[in-house]
């Protein structure tokens, strides 16, 4: 059994940005490559990533946003502290970011940014432009491990359609209703037509667009004068959450985002890769109805804050289907990840884990990816969304094999020949 010690540094940036390192106690040229790790939203001190960078030598510096509820725009700034304390730190000499889940939202809109300006963002294309920010240091590197489209597009995924009054979380529209038995739905599998099926996603692109129409006309008001207060206001959307129980119907049914439309890389159980159409092997998980819920279903924001960090504009022929996400207006927000690494020219690495959902934006991900001249993809068979193996999808134990280690072992690969074996 091999044992590693890793030194951890806490820091706070201005009392305000929480950082914690983790690096290997003995120096060598990885320890001069930084990873930093970053949700949008969730606590990642003690996730997977910073420590399996560490055991294999890079260092790895985590941060926390101070406060999940703000918005994008100060998340981008909290973040820039963090990417100019590795760059001057002794001993660094390249910087990668690391965007997981929701985490790739923030990691792509900061490298948009910093490649191209604050501009890039401030167009008249956009919901709401962004904050007028300095220039920013871009990072060597993105790393997009089980990304997912971005913040905006899970919040359009998790609109409940059948929401009728905003101020309700009670008042549902029957026809439109995920979990009435009447339009298909069985814990232990549902069986939705397809008429239902396309008014359910019809109504989610209508529901978001509502929303965002009704968000910027408060903005308007407030910029005006007219508004409940001078900076911002309140705004509370029932069924409007994008915790993973909250993603609505494709938790039900594993026929959508079940499999890839290309051929890619897939690093199997003994971290063999081979090259093939890429299949999920999630199963279904029963729903649970959020739209009641105060507490756990229902986003409590701002109107700026929703749309700076949780709306994108969806177009008549939104849907998505086996394979594919379509009908989004990639270029009317920056809170979406797949929108933002268009503008990335650094190189890439995009990696899909095969137990979770997640994992198909990989794919449209690096297919929107255009800028960047050097991009790679790969899939970790049967890993979970946190990378550890879906022991719930298993057939026997042991079936996907050390799937943490297949995941890293190809990262620190990918790392090594870029950033030290040159």
């Amino acid at each position: 059994m091999e044992f590693y010690e890793i030194r951890r540094a806490y820091k706070k940036f201005e009392n305000k940005v929480p950082c914690m390192l983790y690096q290997p106690v003995l120096a060598d040229e990885k320890s001069k490559v930084a990873v930093i790790l970053e949700h949008s939203d969730d606590d990642y001190f003690d996730f997977v990533p910073a420590k399996e960078l560490a055991k294999r030598g890079y260092s790895c510096f985590v941060s926390n946003v101070t406060d999940p509820k703000e918005s994008l725009d100060q998340k981008i700034e909290e973040l820039s502290c963090v990417v100019e304390y590795a760059k001057n730190y002794p001993g660094i000499e390249k910087v990668i970011l690391l965007g997981h889940s929701g985490g790739a939202t923030l990691m792509s809109a900061y490298q948009s940014i910093a490649e191209n300006g604050p501009d890039i963002f401030r167009d008249d294309k956009k919901i709401i432009k962004l904050d007028d920010m300095g220039e920013k240091r871009p990072a060597d590197g993105v790393m997009l491990l089980d990304a997912n489209f971005g913040n905006g597009v899970m919040s359009l995924l998790s609109l409940d359609p059948s929401i009728v009054d905003e101020t309700d979380g009670m008042r549902r529209n029957p026809k439109l209703d995920l979990f009435n038995p009447e339009n298909g739905y069985d814990e232990k599998g549902c069986h939705f037509s397809a008429e239902f099926l396309n008014e359910y996603k019809k109504g989610q692109a209508e529901r978001m667009n509502r929303l965002i129409d009704y968000a910027r006309e408060r903005v308007f008001q407030i910029e005006r004068g007219k508004g409940k207060f001078v900076d911002d206001e309140p705004m509370f959307i029932p069924g409007g959450t994008q915790y993973a129980p909250c993603n609505k119907i494709i938790n039900q049914m594993t026929d959508f985002f079940s499999h890839t439309e290309g051929k890619w890389d897939l690093i199997g159980k003994n971290g063999e890769i081979t090259n093939q159409t890429v299949n999920s092997v999630r199963i279904m998980r029963p729903g649970i109805l959020t739209a009641e819920r105060c507490h756990f279903g229902a986003l409590t924001t701002t109107v700026k804050c929703f749309l700076k960090s949780s709306a994108v504009r969806a177009l008549d022929d939104f849907g998505y289907d086996e394979s594919t996400l379509k009908g989004v207006d990639w270029e009317s927000s920056y809170c979406c990840t797949t929108g933002n690494v268009a503008y990335i020219s650094r190189p890439m690495l995009i990696m899909g884990m095969t137990g979770s959902y997640e994992y198909i934006a990989a794919e449209h991900i690096y297919k929107r990816a255009v800028k960047s001249l050097d991009k790679t993809l790969a899939f970790v068979k049967g890993a979970s969304h946190n990378f550890v193996p879906a022991f719930e999808s298993e057939s026997e134990p042991g079936e996907f094999g050390d799937t943490v280690k297949n995941c890293f072992d190809f990262v620190d690969r990918w790392i090594y020949e870029r950033y030290i074996d040159r």
